[in-house]
């Protein structure tokens, strides 16, 4: 485990490259699952598997100690079809390693497992290191980190591997999606009958539109809601509508619970306001916390995500870090730089010397 730098980027690197190999869609990672643990395991680890996540322990495991979680997920989205490249094809051209999954998450995975086998054998660390393989973060399945946590020690604080470039995202967007019905009356168009259940639905949207919550956070900005679905679920041209559908998408930040949020919006709407979930919680680390003072100290700047990952489902502070940029996530002939995979490397392992020692 103490190898040189270089080899240590170079393995991960070829790693990386294997994993995009295999096809890795939410809910059928197995292919990813079973490679990342018989990498561990080749290497002397004592693995366990739990459905499609991968869990290993630092060798020195103390339970007085408390204890750091290094995660990323292995799981990608279907590829678009407007990719240029075999998705599965790890192609590396002018720096770039092309494939689906390399950027959002890969080249973090593979930078987080590589920092963790860095520091896995060594002893009197301050935190115990565990690492996490996790499945289903592109869909937040409950079969990913959710279940996982349930077979891990009690975990004080993480770090999530996401494309940031390098740089600390302390805070990230909560996410809830509500399904409305305005209801109304059917009735005949001609006869001036019943009560349309499309004006009703008019007036609650105009007030989501209109409609700014008090708290705006410095990293999050303002509670954003967006309607982005509409549907009367009536095709005839003469029938007033007895009921309109619509879809809210509402990004929430810290300042606010999702429930604050949805009970806020049931009592300025008419309609029935009914959310999908309210797992995706906004969250926040401390500017005061030593992860992110590690991060200080070596000249990384932070900011507030407005995208969601599995640190909404975390109960504990998390950092959100990794090489790659979010910009690169779900695009056509994705890619991440050889040199963002390596400079990754480093900066975990300078962060960690920091936080552990």
């Amino acid at each position: 485990m103490s190898k040189d730098l270089n080899i240590l980027q170079k393995e991960a690197i070829e790693f990386l490259q294997e994993l995009i190999k295999l096809p890795s869609f939410s809910k059928d990672e197995w292919q990813t699952a079973s490679a990342i643990t018989k990498y561990l395991a080749e290497k002397g680890l004592q693995v366990t598997r739990v459905s499609n996540n991968v869990l290993v322990s630092n060798k020195y495991f103390d339970d007085a100690k408390p204890t750091l979680l290094l995660n990323s997920h292995h799981d990608t989205v279907k590829p678009s079809s407007n990719f240029t490249k075999d998705p599965f094809t790890p192609l590396i051209e002018d720096g770039r390693l092309f494939g689906l999954g390399s950027n959002d998450a890969g080249g973090s995975l593979v930078a987080l497992m590589t920092t963790f086998l860095h520091f896995y054998e060594q002893p009197d660390l301050k935190y115990n290191l565990v690492y996490a393989a996790t499945a289903e973060e592109e869909i937040s399945g409950a079969n990913g980190i959710e279940n996982a946590l349930q077979y891990l020690p009690t975990i004080d604080c993480a770090i999530v591997g996401e494309p940031t470039l390098m740089q600390m995202a302390v805070a990230e967007r909560g996410l809830v999606v509500l399904d409305c019905v305005a209801h109304g009356k059917a009735g005949h168009a001609a006869r001036n009958e019943g009560d349309n259940a499309i004006y009703k639905a008019l007036k609650d949207i105009e007030w989501i539109r209109c409609h700014q919550f008090e708290k705006v956070s410095n990293l999050l900005g303002p509670v954003k809601m967006s309607v982005t679905v509409i549907d009367s679920e009536n095709k005839a041209h003469n029938v007033v509508p007895a009921q309109c559908k619509f879809v809210v998408d509402v990004r929430v930040n810290e300042l606010y619970t999702l429930e604050e949020i949805v009970d806020a919006i049931k009592a300025n709407v008419q309609s029935e306001v009914i959310p999908r979930s309210v797992r995706l919680k906004s969250s926040s680390i401390s500017l005061e916390h030593p992860l992110v003072k590690a991060g200080l100290s070596l000249g990384r700047t932070y900011y507030g995500s407005p995208t969601a990952s599995d640190k909404a489902l975390m109960p504990f502070p998390a950092l959100k870090l990794g090489p790659g940029d979010s910009a690169r996530s779900h695009i056509a002939d994705e890619f991440i730089f050889i040199e963002e995979i390596e400079e990754g490397i480093e900066l975990y392992i300078q962060l960690l010397n920091k936080f552990l020692k």
